[in-house]
């Protein structure tokens, strides 16, 4: 498909200039952006114990994996907003359960012509 899109480009371009070459080899490598993902650091020594802790993404700051939220909010004020939070979607799928209309007539009803066949099922004429 580049090569295909390269060879349009280099005749849009007239010909096999310096220009229709540069597009052809930006459109073959990610439009010039180069891989998604640095290069890799293969480390030379042991690990030290806590490294699967630390997200090291190549920042001049290194981060904890696990954020630290503690000082900020209190045991019992989070198991408060978790039992408030699961209380509102479980009384709003009871709530759903129980207005389902749906459910009630699975299917649509029968309608009969002549009065629903009133007569032919025994009915007064």
């Amino acid at each position: 498909m580049a090569g295909r899109l390269s060879g349009v480009a280099s005749r849009i371009m007239g010909g096999n200039g310096v220009a229709a070459r540069s597009a052809a080899s930006a459109l073959r490598s990610r439009s010039g952006m180069g891989m998604p993902v640095g290069k890799h650091i293969v480390p030379d020594k042991a690990l030290s114990v806590h490294d699967d802790l630390i997200w090291d993404n190549g920042t001049p700051f290194p981060e904890p994996c696990i954020d630290r939220i503690a000082p900020t909010v209190g045991k019992y004020e989070a198991l408060a907003w978790l039992c408030g939070g699961l209380g509102f979607f479980a009384s709003l799928g009871l709530l759903a359960v129980w207005n389902d209309k749906a459910s009630t007539i699975p299917f649509a009803p029968k309608v009969y012509p002549y009065d629903n066949l009133r007569v032919e099922l025994g009915g007064e004429p």
